[in-house]
């Protein structure tokens, strides 16, 4: 892709010779430019390709010098040839692998005065030098038709120089750049003598050192011929045995020996068994023919013969039969994973209406989105597993490039197709389970956005039609059942994410990590470690003290990891001492094998003295957590301060919150200039950790009230939910994991939004939380009657009226 326009040389900044010059430097590995001249440069070094964006960014102008050895990657001043040529950039290529290739024109002789760095590349000041002699016609004249005659000569005997470049000369300054272009077109000059060209200011002394080396060069060539026709007659010998292999060959083919054409048959056959498409059958024939024009070991019949043998290796018509039962998926989905089971209804609905309609050919294209280690490549298996198709995976994280999708052109040498060919190739039939693992951790690049090249893939529209660069021909992706994997679903570009079903998991519950443990991850690490349940005796009180107070996760992964530690202690203790056969670990011996409790739970404080403080519950990626909001009145000037590290929603919930109380000061019996004489600090403990969200404005709301009216709040009670200008509550996110946290507390009644109710019904199906007693709200004034033991609202004082002033009104009344 063209990066620069083409200028025309007229155009190009021309400094005045003899006044110094500032511009970037263009270091040359074993090339030479001379004025006049118009020569192609790769440039890949950093420092160069920095050097040619700073010229483009100013007047497309830069000096080019060549190194004195080619083995220097970053040159210095000692490493360069003084002088260079003074070159306008005329146009510039960007490459795949990042180079440019730069097209440059020599304007002039220039010599370095001093080096600098600037911004990443070297940056000299530079003298133009001009052509001197000049004057000295006649002499230049005599030089001239030498150097005539010697290159007429050399044109004669070199086919590639051009025979009319001397034929227009006829001014002194003509000769000037017609020297070195001669120069230029003398192929085999060495990189010394093309800059001692360079170097030449003189005239007339440049156009008698290119005779020299021309005399030179008409000599070497001269012999050449000689040595060609001497060579001649062992030429005629080898074609004689070449003719003679040929006619081999040719009896070989007669006798059914010749292996290359024997292949292409064979390749033949096997494609008019694919079932390729029309498209796909006239490339590969196309690619056959010229196999069959080609010498087998020549790098185009490389490239051809690795296009057919793709092309061939894929599935077109292959299909693997679903085996549909729902009974027996059922029992894979159960025996693989425990819980779960709005993802697993999912499933086995998709698994119904397959099976009932028999025109649906559409798969949907699912997203488990969740925290890590909750099962969510294991659950793709499953589903592969159920419906007995072939499973694959990719993995997304960290990619980059969108020719990692899409595959690179075969113009590139060692080119292959993209990661979803590639998968097809390794599954063997056109309806695979493909899961495309950790989606929402693609990245872009100058190479392209590898989502946006997802879109053709997940799209049921289009991906019946997909094209891979390498293939260059459509490919049938409409059969594959995708499946994709993320941590966080708002990592994920929207018209990606709109393609998709999401699926949400959250974190397992700790009665839940208890039943995978001894469903799953101890028989499985007892056959790793060959250990039986007599040796190895985990109880469930142990194994709740790891999960407690050893692992905070949502998923089981750390859990697994520290199972395996101790089954690893218990065979080093069967190894010290043979008289051991068993071990039953009870909690002193789990601490001296895990050490100090890694995890403790938020301490909180439950007496009786709790003004300004209010119990709120949290969400995070590793589950639920309880948050002890702390706030303080002191005299000042009206200032609020907010500490704890809170962003930004959190911070406008605290202000939103102190605003409702403002509002509402005189309910409270508060002045209503209060905030004039009252300095407000609002703190949340554990600093070091970031929070956000808008969930704790009830709780920084209650913590307020019961600073600013000195009452003490409820012990065992926490609350969550978003609060409004006007007090209204509002719903909120991650209830499961809150009310988790919650019990874990030891946190009796919990407030929550009423716009929650419907969520807590779904979470009594998966759950029991009997023991917690749930308070639904719609704004805070019943928040408030809830949380405080008395009542935070002032009642209106009704004034009474005396006997004897109603008497002297009724007196009024009658006169």
């Amino acid at each position: 892709m063209a990066v620069s326009e083409p200028s025309k040389t007229e155009n190009t900044h021309i400094h005045p010779e003899g006044e110094p010059a500032t511009l970037p430097l263009l270091p040359l590995k074993n090339v030479v430019i001379l004025p006049k001249s118009i020569i192609p440069i790769i440039v890949g070094r950093p420092l160069s390709i920095k050097a040619v964006e700073y010229a483009l960014k100013n007047d497309r102008t830069l000096f080019i010098t060549s190194q004195k050895s080619q083995n220097i990657e970053n040159p210095t001043e000692k490493d360069l040839f003084a002088y260079g040529t003074r070159s306008t950039i005329l146009q510039v290529m960007r490459m795949p692998n990042g180079a440019l290739k730069v097209l440059a024109e020599g304007i002039c002789r220039s010599k370095i005065e001093k080096f600098s760095h600037h911004e990443g590349f070297i940056q000299v000041n530079c003298t133009d030098l001009p052509t001197t002699s000049l004057n000295k016609e006649i002499k230049l004249e005599a030089v001239w038709r030498q150097l005539y005659k010697l290159y007429t000569d050399y044109a004669q005997l070199d086919e590639k120089a051009p025979a009319d470049l001397v034929d227009a000369v006829k001014a002194v300054q003509e000769m000037d750049y017609v020297t070195d272009t001669i120069a230029v077109h003398v192929t085999n000059l060495s990189l010394e003598d093309r800059q001692k060209i360079l170097e030449t200011q003189d005239l007339e002394k440049r156009m008698f050192t290119l005779c020299d080396m021309l005399k030179k060069e008409i000599a070497i060539l001269k012999t050449e011929q000689r040595i060609r026709g001497r060579v001649q007659t062992q030429v005629e010998k080898s074609q004689r045995e070449y003719y003679l292999t040929e006619q081999m060959k040719a009896i070989q083919k007669e006798l059914g020996r010749d292996d290359h054409a024997e292949d292409i048959d064979q390749i033949r056959k096997k494609v008019k068994t694919l079932g390729l498409s029309k498209d796909a059958l006239e490339k590969v024939e196309k690619e056959l023919r010229r196999l069959d024009q080609m010498p087998p070991l020549s790098s185009e019949a490389v490239v051809s013969r690795n296009y057919v043998d793709w092309i061939t290796a894929l599935p077109w018509k292959k299909i693997t039969k679903d085996k549909i039962s729902l009974m027996q998926a059922e029992r894979i989905l159960d025996k693989n994973h425990f819980g779960l089971k709005k993802i697993k209804e999912r499933i086995i609905e998709f698994l119904a209406a397959k099976k009932f309609s028999k025109n649906l050919e559409r798969s949907p294209i699912l997203c488990l989105v969740g925290p890590p280690g909750v099962g969510k490549t294991s659950l793709a298996k499953s589903v592969a597993e159920s419906l007995g198709r072939t499973f694959v995976r990719i993995s997304l994280g960290g990619v980059r490039d969108e020719a990692e999708i899409r595959g690179h052109r075969r113009t590139y040498i060692g080119a292959l197709p993209g990661k979803i060919i590639q998968v097809m190739k390794k599954a063997g039939v056109t309806n695979p389970v493909i899961l495309l693992d950790e989606i929402d951790k693609m990245s872009q690049d100058i190479h392209g956005d590898p989502a946006a090249a997802l879109l053709e893939v997940l799209d049921p529209e289009q991906n019946k039609l997909f094209t891979d660069h390498f293939l260059d021909t459509e490919y049938d992706l409409s059969k594959v059942m995708f499946i994709t994997t993320a941590n966080v679903a708002e990592h994920i570009p929207y018209p990606l994410y709109d393609r998709l079903e999401v699926l949400y998991l959250s974190g397992y519950t700790e009665e839940e990590k208890r039943e995978i443990a001894k469903q799953f991850l101890l028989p499985r690490n007892l056959k790793e470690h060959s250990l039986t349940k007599q040796q190895f005796k985990l109880p469930d009180t142990v194994l709740d003290m790891v999960i407690t107070e050893y692992t905070k996760e949502s998923g089981v992964r750390q859990l697994e990891r520290l199972i395996a530690k101790l089954m690893r202690k218990a065979i080093q203790q069967f190894l010290k001492d043979k008289k051991i056969k068993k071990v039953s670990l009870n909690q002193e011996t789990m601490k001296e094998w895990l050490g100090n409790v890694t995890f403790k739970k938020t301490s909180l404080n439950q007496t009786k003295e709790r003004i300004g403080l209010a119990t709120g519950l949290a969400w995070t990626e590793v589950g639920g957590d309880v948050l002890e909001i702390e706030a303080s009145v002191l005299p000042g000037k009206g200032n609020s301060t907010l500490t704890g590290q809170l962003g930004e929603v959190m911070q406008e919930s605290a202000q939103a919150g102190l605003s409702y109380i403002r509002s509402r000061a005189s309910k409270f019996g508060l002045k209503n200039t209060f905030h004039n004489t009252k300095d407000i600090h609002i703190h949340i403990p554990e600093g070091a950790t970031p929070k956000d969200g808008p969930s704790a404005g009830i709780t920084i709301v209650a913590a307020l009230v019961s600073a600013l009216t000195n009452k003490s709040t409820k012990a065992n009670l926490a609350m969550t939910g978003e609060v409004t200008l006007q007090g209204r509550v509002l719903a909120i996110g991650g209830l499961k994991e809150k009310l988790l946290a919650a019990r874990q507390h030891n946190l009796t009644t919990i407030i929550l939004p009423e716009e929650n109710r419907d969520d807590v019904l779904e979470i009594e199906r998966e759950m029991k939380i009997d023991d917690l007693n749930l308070k639904f709200v719609q704004n805070m004034d019943e928040v408030l009657k809830l949380v405080f033991n008395e009542n935070v609202f002032v009642k209106k004082r009704i004034k009474k009226t005396s006997t004897s002033t109603k008497r002297k009104k009724r007196a009024v009344k009658k006169k």
